[in-house]
């Protein structure tokens, strides 16, 4: 990763696919939605392992085992295996298991793939504050998980059991739109106690730990669709980053994005792993990537040229975040990124 502060996208003469020779893949928002296979995803995959990069699929949804996401993604026309899953619910069984004895019991508010990471860390994973737990463990639990959960971890947290979450996102993509994710969930039991949790997933350093622990990665490349999550995972961890559009994070987000936020790459689908990335060069008061120039000025974003669409919104991220700085940039990028259909 560049040293200071990121001010415009990196350019690559060599497909990412090359360059790294690991990519750390996000699920949701990035190979599927609500299940089904994002478009180019199957086929992209299949050509960056082909061509020897490898793949880790590392998702902050602990609701299922590694076992259950490798068949899902095998399903999908995807090769993958359980060893090449990461879940945030395995760095936050590593994470309590640093912290607690070795058959420790720990109340669980979530899912399978949550209680099976506890065990593979030789912990006792339990349903009720009354069972003497040294922790509360809470993940993501999907839309069935009963109300009563929570006064559970309410209980045990009020008596002073440690409290950890597995990731803190408050939305999760879907086939219907964006839905509440783990987050929502453990705002409800903060609320309720006026505790916070230890939290292991992205982006915070114990998912990143586990990630090169399980994966051996030397260059990694991280590939997201959330900036708060998978971006921001990857600064903290001092890696590079590649920013899919088929998530999350649209333009407006991105041109607005703290140096923390900001991806190394730009691209609209994952069919960026195959490829180089594009120059963007300083031009004047302006950035010139492809056919595109764009300039900050005045109160706005100004974008003059012609071209691929995503050439003008790496453009547009040069002249943003380099009017941004050290913090996000305000100026109005609606009538440019408009321009560009995004």
């Amino acid at each position: 990763m560049s040293q200071g502060v990121r001010t415009r996208p990196e350019g690559s003469g060599r497909a990412l696919s090359e360059a790294y020779d690991t990519a750390l893949l996000d699920l949701d928002g990035v190979v599927y939605a609500g299940g089904d296979a994002i478009a180019h995803a199957v086929d992209s995959l299949a050509a960056a392992r082909s061509g020897g990069m490898r793949l880790a699929y590392v998702t902050n949804n602990a609701l299922r085992t590694p076992d259950a996401v490798a068949a899902h993604l095998t399903d999908l026309g995807i090769a993958a295996e359980a060893a090449d899953v990461v879940t945030s619910a395995q760095a936050l069984a590593r994470l309590i298991a640093d912290q607690v004895p070795r058959g420790a019991r720990v109340l669980v508010i979530g899912g399978e793939g949550l209680r099976v990471a506890l065990r593979e860390r030789g912990l006792e994973p339990v349903e009720s504050a009354e069972d003497d737990p040294a922790a509360v463990a809470q993940g993501f639990g999907g839309p069935d998980l009963p109300w009563g959960r929570f006064a559970e971890a309410c209980y045990a947290i009020a008596r002073g059991v440690p409290w950890y979450a597995s990731n803190t996102d408050l939305t999760i993509p879907s086939a219907r739109g964006i839905a509440p994710g783990n987050g929502a969930a453990v705002e409800v039991v903060r609320i309720a106690t006026g505790a916070n949790p230890q939290v292991a997933g992205k982006p915070l350093p114990p998912m990143h730990r586990e990630t090169i622990l399980r994966t051996g990665a030397r260059r990694p490349l991280v590939v997201g669709d959330r900036l708060d999550t998978d971006i921001e995972g990857a600064f903290n961890g001092g890696v590079d980053s590649l920013l899919v559009l088929t998530g999350v994070t649209d333009g407006p987000r991105l041109l607005a994005a703290r140096p923390e936020h900001r991806p190394a790459y730009v691209d609209a689908d994952l069919r960026g792993l195959l490829t180089g990335q594009p120059e963007i060069t300083r031009e004047g008061d302006g950035f010139r990537c492809g056919g595109w120039t764009a300039t900050a000025g005045g109160d706005a974003l100004a974008l003059s040229g012609d071209g691929q669409p995503l050439d003008g919104l790496r453009a547009l991220c040069a002249a943003a975040w380099t009017a941004g700085g050290e913090s996000a940039c305000t100026l109005d990028g609606g009538k440019v990124l408009a321009r560009l259909g995004l």
